[in-house]
């Protein structure tokens, strides 16, 4: 029998923590309608690498991706995406989640209207204290830098 990762949800039509994490990115990345390559590697990595994504079944990159892009095609989709990541995911990686969305969003080194919306969005939806979003968004623009 497979091993689970303890924060996976095996109900089909939630997402679990991780995809409310990637979705997150994702929704950064395709919210100025221009998917970067820069923004796509840094959400495989972010996926590979960190350890909130241990034992997260990579193909689920693509079912939510797009689920992110047919909710974008909507006309209250961006609601419908905040209701589903406030479903899945703990408010202990709220932060976490915003942070992924920067580093996504300073990855090609511009921060476009649209991303900065978003940015301010997802702060908004998940509660981020004004402070901890500057420190956060600090720390991406720091590792971003060229």
């Amino acid at each position: 029998m497979k091993e689970q990762h303890p924060l996976q949800d095996d109900a089909p039509h939630s997402f679990s923590p991780q995809d409310c994490l990637v979705a997150l990115m994702m929704a950064v990345s395709a919210s100025d309608e221009d998917i970067r390559t820069a923004e796509l590697v840094k959400i495989q990595s972010a996926v590979q690498m960190l350890p909130i994504f241990a034992g997260y079944d990579e193909d689920r990159l693509k079912i939510v991706s797009q689920t992110v892009f047919d909710l974008f095609e909507q006309e209250d989709g961006l609601d419908a995406l905040f209701g589903l990541i406030r479903e899945g995911l703990p408010e202990r990686l709220f932060e976490t989640g915003y942070a992924l969305a920067c580093d996504v969003a300073a990855a090609d080194g511009t921060l476009e209207e649209a991303e900065l919306r978003l940015l301010e969005e997802i702060r908004y939806e998940l509660n981020i204290d004004r402070l901890h979003a500057a420190a956060i968004e600090r720390g991406a623009r720091a590792r971003h830098l060229s």
